[in-house]
């Protein structure tokens, strides 16, 4: 954890916001809205940033980069009360380390999201622009690390002394259209693959709950869906992956609904409700001082490095996700 240098309690901060355009923006607008700060500028290379009207009226609005960053520079030398203090990235996940970059040579702290990097060598080369452009500090939005309800997991898995290596299956079906595939998602050196893209949060979690990684083996690997075991300190894991809308329970089919689930031990965990303002949380944590860094997804970003490389391995039916071995033939 570190202190940036703008914490300035009951004062409001300067934002920019990169990537304004996307899914996940709306949850930044809310978050820097919510904690009392304000917008000044935007940016986006698409144009369909209407949303930018319900919470920040008046911030500047550029298509393109270069225009956006002088005005950067030209509030940077106006001096403190005027310069952007935070700058948010939510673009595809290729830019982030330029982004990052931009954003530390205007002397300004960053909030970005998932995944942070593409690999382990873009997290050291962000950790170094850190210590060039000393200035500000590089923030990453981990918040699944702030649901209630993971966090009591986490306490009662930390005061478990008895040994015991739990069992767990994770299950994440968000079904997606062929547009995904046609997007900067579906392309692995944009998107870091699926693992990357639509599991690190969950990896990280997991990682962060049930201790260091000790093997890491892959089953299946397709573009719309992807599986295998994860060994941890105390926990042996079952995971799968899918954006086939085939995947879904029925239950979720209906209405095209995202499924989460995580079992221990045989046992439902339930954590899919509470998300909504968790971004504001994460927020909350980064004007404290108290964000989370690079190095506080590492072990995250390793992990899934190994996934994207590692051999398929065959297993037998116990080792394998329960909806591995029901969807087999379709993928």
């Amino acid at each position: 954890m570190h202190y940036n240098n703008f914490m300035i309690q009951n004062t409001s901060c300067n934002f920019a916001l990169i990537g304004a355009g996307g899914y996940i923006a709306p949850r930044h607008l809310k978050a820097i809205k919510d904690t009392g700060n304000k917008l000044v500028a935007a940016v986006d290379p698409k144009d369909s940033v209407g949303i930018l009207d319900g919470y920040f009226f008046d911030a500047e609005f550029f298509t393109e980069f270069e225009r956006y960053e002088s005005f950067a520079e030209n509030l940077r030398k106006q001096g403190d009360a005027h310069k952007i203090q935070y700058v948010s990235i939510c673009t595809p996940n290729y830019l982030h380390e330029h982004h990052m970059l931009s954003a530390l040579r205007l002397g300004a702290n960053v909030i970005c999201e998932k995944p942070l990097v593409l690999n382990t060598a873009g997290l050291d080369r962000i950790i170094g622009y850190e210590k060039t452009y000393a200035e500000g500090k590089i923030n990453t939005v981990l918040q699944l690390r702030l649901h209630p309800a993971i966090q009591e997991l986490k306490a009662k898995v930390d005061a478990d002394t008895s040994g015991s290596i739990y069992d767990v299956d994770l299950t994440y079906i968000t079904p997606r259209g062929k547009w995904y595939f046609e997007s900067w998602k579906g392309y692995e050196y944009k998107s870091g693959g699926l693992a990357l893209n639509i599991g690190i949060h969950f990896f990280d979690m997991l990682i962060w709950i049930f201790g260091s990684v000790k093997n890491v083996v892959v089953h299946k690997s397709t573009p719309s869906m992807m599986s295998g075991r994860l060994d941890l300190a105390k926990a042996s894991i079952r995971w799968y992956l899918s954006l086939d809308q085939a995947d879904l329970p029925e239950e979720n089919k209906a209405q095209n609904k995202a499924f989460r689930s995580l079992s221990l031990n045989g046992e439902e965990f339930a954590f899919s409700e509470g998300f909504t303002d968790l971004h504001t949380e994460v927020y909350k944590k980064v004007l404290e001082g108290k964000g989370f860094t690079p190095e506080d997804v590492r072990s995250a970003i390793e992990c899934v490095e190994t996934m994207r490389t590692a051999p398929f391995v065959e297993a037998d039916i116990d080792s394998k996700h329960p909806y591995l071995v029901d969807s087999f033939d379709r993928h």
